[in-house]
């Protein structure tokens, strides 16, 4: 799950850097920050979406919180989210020049 925040993470960065005039991303990992920064539109479920995977926000420096958060991800849920999140993230990519 972490990788896949990471993919929309950088994604979103991508569109800041289009779509801003300072087109340096800021350092965060917040993606309703990058969102709402990035000049693109997503539907409220995209954007719900993007708020629950803020929750796999996880610096490396935290791995027992990594290991109790992958406990709790079914591997249907894992599934789902997958899914979800490259519909997303193909959304994302062809809104790129």
């Amino acid at each position: 799950m972490f990788f896949v925040h990471l993919a929309l993470e950088k994604i979103l960065k991508a569109h800041w850097v289009k779509n801003n005039e300072n087109n340096f991303p800021p350092k965060t990992h917040n993606l309703i920050y990058l969102y709402e920064n990035a000049g693109v539109i997503l539907s409220d479920e995209d954007t719900d979406f993007l708020q629950m995977m803020n929750t796999y926000q996880i610096e490396s420096r935290y791995p027992d919180y990594l290991t109790q958060l992958n406990r709790g991800t079914s591997k249907e849920q894992t599934e789902e989210i997958i899914t979800l999140a490259n519909q997303i993230f193909k959304c994302l990519q062809e809104k790129l020049p």
